[in-house]
């Protein structure tokens, strides 16, 4: 005799329900224990190594830097591309790797990265800086304050800012913490070179000088009998102070630095990145959280600690919150809990209205029971409460009471036909276990494309996959385990009624007239299905493609981008401008303004940009989201028309791995001027779409450059080397950094160069004086010819070649993929005249997407094998394996008419629950081929027996398909979980019709079962 669990379970009683309150106390605890976070964790797995070549050329920096280096990260195991970034002296490669690269292995090629770069160090040419390696390119800084300082230096703001960070670094969870927009201190020594030759003073031996005084070297220790003494040399340098005290001897005399130099303390020239609060300067604070902790606990923390901080600052600092992701965190998860009860009341409600109080009251405390064990898997699996995870469990939520209504449904049939409640209770297991067990690991298989596919946006939506497989599997052993036992405590035997009552209702006899009318129109019901099914396909060409939606945060982040030869000063100035428009305007709450780089990974599917002179990022918080687009409609006008040299973009945050600007086309080839001709023309092309708008490139104008040719033999003749005199030019136009003074915990830089009114300008560059080794100097354009000529100021690469992105946003309401797909047939028409070694290929949102639907494809199989494996254990016939497989697939004439309706696009999230889809329906298949088949064995025709199992089965499947479509309605409208909520909705609405209608109308085809006799509405037999 065949095991039977439920009667396992009813046999121990009290050891059932002790484990029912164990899980419930376990459920509550682990509930509590969870992690919240905003976004499911997935790491970007990008490397970024860089190196500097002070003084070099951008053609030498790209030969002799760039070159080598992306020759050996080639090599990198499971590369996925290199994309390098090369300005004059600068090189930095993002090392990027394939999406099917796990956590543990991403750790060992990381190393792997920096010890072959190490191998091939001493190949680099001399005076390389570098290179370094930033492999946390992917830390998320969520919670960010900005200190604002009245009558406060930036230095003594800056030593307060510091004193806070070293004690929020005490705050548990705390893993690291930025400091941003800060200054740093130089000391500037600005002499005359006139002044210098006319004393006889070598300028290269007083700042020879000047390092040798200031340096820490040993000077011995002295061991005794009883003691080690250390001795010290004086000499150093603690201030400017000293600096402008140190003397010299010049001629047989002393004189005082300070008599021939100007000492003063001042910031670095040019300016390090800026930070600005609601357009006041500030430093900010960018405080990261330790993986697997818990935002809203680390927000309550930090806010504390804030507090007490706060109220020993001096009256004129204020810490202002910039970013601050628990407040978002609670929100979400607060709404989303909000979303969970009302399913779980929609559920009830369905329940209780179409079984009963009491049957309802079994369903009802199975929910809590399957969550209980189900947060506590979770928090022993590591998975945290955060977007992807709470949708999962709204999705299982409407899947998990499927088992306990069949359960339920069961035991009361069973009590009906007067048999005793364990008889009952144990009857479900027997007859109906193993087909929900198929039913069940089969709909598990429906989403393992969601959780195994190798790509960033597979990570991000893996927690789907687990959350799901979980709940299913536990709801299975509750249906099985605990629904019996309450079934026995709750139910009751029904009451006979009188035989007028006993009359089915208006909704079953309209059910068994649709159904055995679909039955003798058998070929005609096939065929308008099968018809349906192929208006449905041709129908998804009318459905908009998307990837990932924006998200529904007020953020908005605003681009302003210079030409790429701009100073950090015309950056600075566009900003202030900026922001001065934002100052009075009612949507916002709030704005940060990154100068000279873009804002930190605040939120983890953010497009981080690199730090560029050029470039600056306005982070705004409107009020709502109504706002935010109202906003965004505004600064998109003002920016065209108030800041036209700009490159511009006004955008609210992504969703699921980053992409930046949505439309993009990478055209590469080896020669730059033939790329960029290229480009220009690929510009127009994609500029002369209606839909297409702000067409850029991510680098194209060349920059001036002043080239100066010197005269060798007459340098020679004056006693001067090119060395020399590019030391002099740098000393004088930039400064030099000579030596460090050690101030507390600063290293202040000490900078030697020309004063303000003798630093060379453009204009003053031929009249520069050189100092002569005789103590004389003469005009450099005795000596050297100036030439103006134009050079690219940076490349980017891919692969090593040279690629050029031609990048544009799109109108509101239009989605790349349309966009593409229009201009599609131009841009192959221009890929094929171009030469041998150039090419265009599609980036942006459309390439991530393709990605992410091929790493999602390509688990499909696997998908595919798993369900086939099982339906073939529970089903044993190829036949009734045909006849599952025929109705999974008609899902989708109800996926599409949904989405057509609703107007939601068929993105990333759609084709996962379409997938999930197919799994849910082959479940109700299953069972239903099953129940056929029992009453084929208690001797019924082909035909009988697949009106009766229909019948029988109606009440389940349909509450169930009725349960999970009004369990979705909560989030329906939200902008991330829609489209697969109404993918859902619609295609098992429909597909429930189906399999109740078409499948025992094609099974009686299939089988040749004849036609019923009496009464098509009279009651179902259900079988013993």
């Amino acid at each position: 005799m065949r095991f039977n669990l439920s009667e396992w379970a009813l046999r121990h009683r009290s050891v059932v329900v002790y484990f029912m309150i164990v899980a419930v106390l376990a459920g509550l605890a682990a509930y509590n224990r969870l992690g919240r976070s905003e976004d499911p964790t997935f790491i970007i797995k990008t490397m970024v190594v860089q190196a500097a070549w002070p003084g070099a050329s951008i053609e030498d920096t790209l030969r002799q830097v760039t070159e080598r280096l992306e020759r050996k990260l080639q090599e990198t195991p499971k590369l996925d591309f290199l994309r390098s970034y090369t300005t004059a002296g600068v090189t930095t490669i993002f090392v990027n790797l394939q999406g099917d690269t796990t956590a543990p292995e991403v750790a060992d090629i990381w190393y792997h990265v920096r010890k072959s770069v190490g191998d091939i160090r001493h190949t680099l040419p001399a005076g390389i800086v570098g290179p370094g390696f930033n492999d946390d390119f992917g830390d998320t800084f969520g919670i960010i304050y900005g200190f604002t300082a009245d009558g406060f230096t930036h230095r003594e703001l800056r030593d307060y800012v510091d004193a806070v960070r070293s004690r929020l670094l005490q705050v548990p969870d705390v893993s690291k913490i930025e400091i941003l927009g800060a200054q740093d201190e130089k000391i500037f020594v600005e002499f005359s070179i006139k002044e210098l030759a006319s004393l006889g003073i070598d300028r290269s031996a007083l700042l020879a000088a000047l390092h040798a005084q200031n340096v820490v070297q040993p000077a011995g220790t002295i061991q005794t009998g009883d003691e080690r003494l250390s001795v010290r040399v004086s000499g150093g340098f603690e201030s400017e102070r000293d600096l402008k005290d140190l003397n010299f001897a010049v001629g047989g005399r002393l004189l005082r630095l300070a008599d021939i130099a100007e000492v003063r303390r001042g910031y670095a020239d040019p300016p390090q990145p800026f930070f600005r609060v609601d357009g006041a300067p500030a430093i900010g604070l960018a405080i990261a959280m330790r993986d697997g902790g818990d935002i809203l606990a680390l927000g309550k923390a930090v806010k504390a600690t804030m507090a007490e901080l706060t109220a020993n600052l001096p009256i004129g600092i204020e810490p202002m919150l910039v970013a601050d992701q628990a407040v978002t965190v609670e929100g979400a998860i607060s709404e989303f809990m909000t979303s969970l009860w009302q399913a779980v009341a929609i559920i009830l409600a369905v329940s209780f209205i179409s079984l009963g109080v009491r049957p309802g009251l079994v369903i009802a405390l199975s929910i809590p029971l399957t969550l209980a064990v189900v947060f506590s898997i979770m928090d022993l699996s590591g998975i945290d409460m955060q977007r992807i995870s709470l949708g999962a469990l709204i999705i299982a939520l409407a899947l998990l009471v499927d088992d306990a209504m069949t359960t339920t449904d069961a035991m009361l049939s069973r009590l009906a036909e007067g048999d005793s409640k364990v008889e009952a209770a144990t009857f479900a297991f027997r007859t109906y276990a193993f087909a929900m067990l198929a039913g069940t690991l089969v709909t598990i298989a429906g989403f393992v494309p969601v959780g195994f596919a190798a790509s960033s946006a597979g990570e991000y939506t893996f927690s789907l996959f687990a959350v799901v497989a979980i709940a299913l599997v536990v709801s299975w052993f509750v249906a099985v385990l605990f629904a019996p036992l309450m079934g026995v405590a709750i139910l009751k035997v029904p009451e006979k009624k009188a035989a007028e009552d006993e009359q089915p209702g208006i909704v079953f006899r309209a059910y068994r007239n649709l159904l055995t009318s679909a039955m003798r129109a058998k070929w005609l019901t096939i065929g308008g299905t099968v018809g349906l099914f192929v208006v449905a396909l041709l129908a998804t060409a009318l459905i908009p493609r998307q990837f990932f939606p924006s998200s529904d945060r007020p953020e908005l982040m605003v681009d302003l981008g210079l030409p790429q030869n701009a100073s950090i000063y015309a950056s600075d100035s566009v900003a202030r401008r900026f922001d001065a428009v934002l100052k009075d305007d009612p949507d916002v709450v709030r704005w940060s303004t990154y100068v000279g780089r873009g804002a930190i990974r605040f939120y983890l599917p953010l497009d981080v940009q690199l730090p560029n002179e050029f470039f600056s990022q306005a982070v705004i918080v409107a009020k709502d989201v109504a706002a935010r687009k109202r906003l965004q409609d505004k600064l998109e006008r003002l920016l065209a028309d108030e800041f036209p040299g700009l490159v511009s973009r006004v955008a609210p945050l992504e969703l699921g791995p980053p992409v930046g600007w949505p439309v993009q086309y990478r055209v590469s080839g080896p020669e730059i001027d033939r790329i960029r001709e290229i480009s220009l023309k690929l510009a127009a092309v994609v500029a002369a779409n209606p839909d297409a708008v702000s067409v850029n490139y991510d680098w194209i104008e060349p920059t001036r450059q002043v080239r100066i040719r010197v005269d060798q033999n007459e340098a020679r003749l004056l006693g001067l080397s090119s060395e020399a005199l590019a030391s002099v030019l740098n000393t004088v136009i930039s400064g030099r950094p000579v030596t460090q003074v050690r101030d507390d915990i600063y290293l202040v830089d000490v900078i030697a160069r020309a004063r303000e009114e003798q630093r060379v300008s453009l204009a003053t560059l031929r009249h520069l004086q050189v100092p002569l080794p005789g103590g004389r100097t003469v005009p450099l354009g005795q000596f050297a010819a100036f030439e103006y000529e134009q050079d690219q100021p940076l490349v980017w690469r891919r692969d090593r070649v040279p690629t050029l992105t031609v990048q544009a946003d799109v109108k509101p309401g239009v989605l790349p993929d349309t966009v593409v797909s229009a201009l599609a047939p131009e841009i192959d028409a221009l890929a094929k005249t171009l030469p041998m070694g150039y090419r265009i290929a599609v980036g942006g949102t459309v390439e991530e997407s393709a990605k992410s639907q091929a790493s999602v494809m390509a688990v499909v199989p696997v998908m595919l094998l798993l369900m086939l494996t099982i339906l073939m254990l529970q089903l044993q016939s190829f036949q009734r394996l045909a006849l599952v497989l025929t109705v999974g697939p008609l899902g989708l004439i109800g996926v599409v008419a949904a989405l057509l309706v609703s107007g939601r696009p068929l993105g990333f999230v759609a084709i996962l629950g379409i997938l999930a889809l197919l799994g849910m329906i082959t479940k109700n298949a299953v069972i239903l081929i099953g129940q056929i088949e029992a009453e084929r064995t208690a001797g019924k025709d082909v035909w009988q027996a697949a009106v009766d199992a229909s019948s029988a089965r109606f009440r389940p499947i349909m509450l169930t398909a009725i349960s999970t479509v009004l369990g979705m309605i909560p989030i329906a409208p939200t902008v991330f979980w829609g489209p697969m909520a109404f993918a859902i909705m619609g295609g098992l609405l429909v597909a429930t019709i189906l399999t109740l209608v078409f499948l025992p109308t094609l099974y009686v085809a299939w089988f040749g079962g004849k036609d019923l006799v009496g009464d098509p509405a009279r009651p179902a037999e259900v079988p013993a």
